[in-house]
């Protein structure tokens, strides 16, 4: 059993620190950029008297660096080559997105709205899979060079995990000669939509409230006669981008269909497994840094004469958080690589479960350990001069959102008790 990662991996790394020095940082430090990430950083995002989005500059610059990583070859990397990338595995990705965030806050890697060198892109799969000729001409070009910027209309503000028992409903209506259909309805959380283009929306089209078949997506504009953003919801971590969107008689034509009529929420679950898998990774680098750092500065730090970090008190706390980032990192890696020897019908029967693993247990271990570096930094660990608190009011949505980690737990338990998936556990 070989635990080395694979020599272009390590290779691929260094060469995105090298980028990140001569193309990335000098970019932060420049114009006063700094201050979206210092301890000015939730102001500078957001504009407090606009809904509390984000401010025009913070998201120009976040587009500017994209747009460097993307002539660089870097921000396609998990794509087909087909679509510009460089077919980047699961490993791969697990690999970087954990590297990236454990460099810290910056312009390369912020996950309070995704953003990275190294992007995820998948609607531009899911239109390869899904979506019709017509669509996929359409849409792909113009997702690639950001002309167009999708929002995912999924969760209501009475639905939340329970997506089989969505509200919103489309009946059949024809307008002009031309066959389509009638959207009444809300979503919740559709984040992007301030910027989006269109807005991939889930409604029923048939069946029973609970009913896994019938539920179709459509492609609606944003621009749609009947389509509302009603507020902007504030939460833990500024700016927002999530609003609660309405539908009311909005109409949009048979060719906004999207995947197959009354199973739209194949498209939903495509790539779940794949976020999941990366997302989780992001918050073991995230703790990683905060542990890291919170080593670095008991050190550092003498109180009475003597450095922070001789005291138990301190070093216990940080040896089980290093264990835990130590043994759960095999953890993703090995269900990551497991992946990549599997269809995606494979993966979601045999790996589903430890998929909710790393993910949920990841997006805690990430809290605990900004939580922890708060507490051995001190004051100024629970000041925004110090990231901690930005990282913990962040990662703390991804016990939530993402599938919450109740919904992760309950995806383990019916694998664990023979509910889901092969019976693993009677012979393991």
């Amino acid at each position: 059993m070989d635990f080395n990662l694979p020599q272009e991996l390590t290779g691929y790394l260094a060469e995105l620190d090298a980028f990140i020095e001569r193309e990335i940082r000098p970019l932060e430090q420049r114009d006063d950029n700094i201050r979206f990430f210092d301890h000015r950083r939730e102001w500078a995002r957001t504009d407090f008297e606009n809904d509390g989005l984000p401010r025009k500059e913070w998201e120009a610059l976040l587009k500017e660096v994209r747009g460097i990583a993307d002539r660089a070859g870097h921000l396609r990397f998990s794509l087909p080559s087909e679509f510009g990338g460089k077919d980047g595995s699961n490993l791969a990705m697990t690999v970087i997105r954990e590297h990236l965030a454990a460099r810290g806050l910056g312009l390369h890697n912020d996950l309070q709205n995704e953003h990275s060198i190294v992007a995820n892109n998948p609607f531009v799969l899911l239109f390869r899979d899904f979506g019709t000729r017509d669509q996929y001409e359409e849409f792909v070009d113009r997702m690639l060079n950001e002309e167009f910027q999708l929002a995912f209309g999924l969760t209501e503000p009475d639905h939340g995990s329970d997506a089989t028992h969505m509200e919103t409903r489309a009946v059949p209506e024809q307008r002009d000669g031309v066959n389509g259909w009638l959207i009444n309805g809300e979503k919740m959380w559709t984040t992007g939509m301030h910027t989006a283009s269109h807005c991939v929306t889930f409604v029923r089209t048939s069946g029973n409230d609970g009913d896994a078949k019938g539920i179709t997506a459509l492609i609606v504009p944003s621009e749609t006669p009947g389509v509302k953003v009603e507020e902007y919801l504030w939460t833990f971590n500024m700016p927002t981008d999530h609003p609660r969107v309405s539908f009311t008689n909005a109409w949009v034509p048979d060719s906004a269909v999207f995947g197959p009529m009354d199973g739209g929420l194949a498209i939903a679950q495509h790539f779940v497994h794949e976020n999941r898998i990366r997302q989780a990774s992001s918050s073991l680098g995230a703790a990683h840094y905060c542990i890291q750092e919170s080593v670095k500065y008991a050190r550092q730090r003498k109180p009475f004469g003597q450095e922070l970090a001789r005291n138990q008190g301190i070093q216990f706390p940080l040896v089980e958080l290093a264990t835990q980032v130590e043994m759960l990192r095999l953890l993703i890696r090995k269900t990551a690589w497991q992946m990549d020897q599997m269809s995606k019908p494979e993966v979601a029967n045999q790996l589903s479960d430890k998929v909710a693993m790393c993910n949920y247990w990841a997006n805690r271990l990430c809290c605990e350990a900004a939580d922890r570096a708060m507490q051995v930094h001190g004051g100024i660990g629970y000041s925004r001069h110090k990231p901690f608190e930005h990282i913990y009011r962040h990662h703390r949505r991804y016990r939530i959102t993402e599938g919450s980690e109740e919904i992760q737990m309950r995806k383990a338990a019916g694998f664990l008790f023979g509910y889901l998936g092969p019976d693993k556990w009677k012979s393991a």
